[in-house]
């Protein structure tokens, strides 16, 4: 379950939201002046983030390798082929 706690609740009863965390595997979206600003997450969710975040950067890396050198429109034309041809198999 997602909660949300303002950073004062936060500071006040961080043991026991650490323990609905931690045991109940609930996140607890922080705010501030009703703005979401930070969230406690369990470990392991923590890590698949981290995880995801990884896998993200790189396959942004491999991206940028394999298409060093080439111009901006080229690539541009490139993913516009790559949409159409998308496109069409899914129609199918």
């Amino acid at each position: 379950m997602i909660k949300e706690a303002s950073a004062m609740k936060v500071r006040q009863n961080f043991g026991e939201l650490i323990n609905e965390v931690q045991l109940r595997h609930d996140s607890v979206v922080v705010t501030r002046s009703g703005k979401p600003v930070a969230a406690i997450v369990d470990i392991d969710l923590f890590n698949k983030i981290r995880l995801f975040e990884d896998e993200f950067e790189n396959a942004v890396a491999d991206l940028q390798a394999a298409f060093k050198g080439e111009s901006v429109e080229a690539v541009d034309g490139l993913l516009k082929q790559a949409k159409r041809a998308a496109r069409k198999h899914h129609k199918k």
